[in-house]
């Protein structure tokens, strides 16, 4: 396929309700609003194809460029291109695309993390947060955890809203795994209170890291 068959597939599965939700939630008008199922379903007939992914990126269409994560080789990528790519994006959900598939599986994803832990761009400090959250749950040896509550605790309540969502994950993480973190990352949770009141659905854990942190421990 090409770009142009490409964009012609995406626009014949385009949903006018997706595309209103997406828009709604601060998304760019340059999209279809075809369903994450299609576009699945798309990534898998195509299989990889770097340099057809790294073309539907370029569109700027969003339904392309998220399937533009699924379909490239994030090894080929060189680091500076992964960061253009993260600052050009303004959604959420495509930036969490691009972490999954892209950001996170990069040979250079720590050295990533690391440059953007200083970084002021809504996304690369979304990103960086999330790279961290991984490490803390998963490999947390070199991480100072008194530090990284640190921030959390004087940049949180001021972060912008894409990254306050991944600093607020990091929070919880270190304190469902880390016990002898538990109390302060508890205490940084109930002083800044977000996502104090964020409606859940039934059944659902909130996001509030308080609640998170002990229905988590809870189980454990």
């Amino acid at each position: 396929m090409n770009v142009d068959e490409v964009l012609a597939v995406l626009e014949s599965k385009s949903d006018p309700k997706m595309k209103a939700h997406h828009i709604k939630s601060g998304a760019q008008e340059n999209l279809f609003g075809a369903k994450m199922g299609d576009i699945r379903a798309l990534a898998k007939s195509i299989k990889s194809d770097h340099e057809l992914g790294l073309s539907i990126w370029d569109t700027g269409n969003m339904d392309a460029q998220l399937l533009a994560t699924l379909i490239v080789k994030p090894k080929l990528i060189e680091p500076a291109k992964v960061e253009g790519m993260e600052r050009v994006v303004v959604y959420s959900w495509l930036a969490d695309w691009l972490n999954s598939n892209v950001v996170k599986q990069h040979p250079e994803k720590e050295t990533l993390r690391l440059k953007w832990m200083h970084e002021d761009h809504p996304m690369l400090s979304r990103a960086a947060w999330s790279l961290t959250t991984d490490r803390v749950s998963k490999n947390p040896d070199g991480l100072d955890l008194s530090a990284l509550l640190d921030r959390i605790d004087s940049e949180m309540a001021t972060a912008p809203e894409a990254a306050q969502w991944t600093m607020n994950y990091c929070l919880a993480e270190i304190g469902i795994n880390f016990p002898e973190h538990r109390e302060r990352a508890l205490a940084i949770g109930e002083k800044l209170g977000i996502y104090r009141d964020f409606p859940v659905s039934k059944g659902c854990t909130s996001p509030f890291a308080p609640i998170w942190i002990n229905e988590m421990v809870s189980r454990q």
